[in-house]
């Protein structure tokens, strides 16, 4: 996304926080953002698109945070799912999304409620995917009614919270309460084999949320091309070598490749390469899993 339809869509996301969704027009966009009819209209087709754009940027980042903390770790590490979890929040809550999940909500508009419905379906999907991660193959079968249920704890316990205690949320303590329960309940779902949904609900979105491993010689060349567009000096450089080293070994030291993969990503950190280089990460810890 270029840096002007970036601003663009930061002016548009605050007119839609401060006026309303519905009370916003194309023109105080225009008018805000200094940009003509036909530029706005270059990168939208709608004032709808506009706010389903912003959303879909939060889920980029979203899905983006998550990968990150699954770098060198245990895919069953329910620490790590409680993190993800929250991460969610965290980013609407930086980002002041609530108010506008509320508009669509409260909207008649019916491309506005589906794709809101996609983007709900979409995070239960995920959440589904890892719980099978944290709690085995044996509860993939029941692993969407436990989804299902952890996102409505988790939403009438923050309202909950929210209005009866009046104070912020203990975003973990509630994340990590949740999934201890979420124990019982999974194991005892699959003692019985009782379930109610299964994976029927997400057939029409299952494309587009298998996991894409990358293969070791796809891996191998991404890394080597990155490593050659660094200087020799970059302490970058080091670690991805290292990396490419480990990874055409014949026994490769899982435990020293995750810390310096650690290293390797940290490493780029608010640089223009931060991006490139955390998903070469999240790749090489996904075909780490897989060995």
């Amino acid at each position: 996304m270029n840096d002007r339809k970036h601003r663009v869509l930061l002016t548009a996301q605050r007119l839609f926080i401060e006026k309303g969704f519905a009370a916003t027009s194309v023109q105080d966009i225009l008018d805000e953002s200094k940009i003509s009819k036909g530029t706005f209209y270059n990168y939208f087709s709608s004032k709808n698109e506009c706010l389903m754009t912003i959303l879909i940027h939060a889920h980029e980042i979203t899905a983006a945070r998550r990968k990150e903390l699954l770098i060198g770790k245990d895919r069953s590490d329910k620490e790590v799912l409680a993190r993800q979890i929250a991460v969610r929040m965290e980013i609407h809550r930086e980002q002041q999304l609530v108010p506008l999940f509320e508009a669509i909500f409260h909207s008649k508009d019916r491309e506005l409620r589906e794709f809101i419905k996609k983007h709900h379906m979409a995070e239960l999907a995920w959440l589904s995917r890892r719980l099978v991660d944290v709690y085995g193959k044996e509860a993939d079968p029941y692993a969407l009614d436990c989804a299902i249920m952890v996102a409505g704890m988790l939403k009438h316990f923050i309202n909950v919270w929210v209005t009866g205690l009046k104070e912020d949320v203990d975003t973990f303590r509630l994340i990590n309460f949740i999934l201890r329960r979420t124990d019982s309940i999974i194991l005892n779902m699959i003692q019985t084999k009782d379930n109610l949904l299964g994976e029927r609900l997400f057939l029409p979105y299952e494309e587009s949320f298998k996991k894409d491993l990358y293969t070791k010689e796809q891996i191998l060349e991404s890394l080597l091309s990155f490593s050659n567009s660094l200087g020799e000096g970059h302490k970058g450089k080091q670690y991805a070598d290292f990396l490419i080293n480990e990874i055409q070994s014949d026994l490769p030291r899982i435990h020293l490749m995750e810390t310096v993969l650690h290293a390797f990503a940290d490493a780029f950190n608010n640089t223009p390469s931060e991006k490139e280089a955390k998903e070469l990460a999240f790749s090489i810890s996904d075909y780490m899993n897989a060995l």
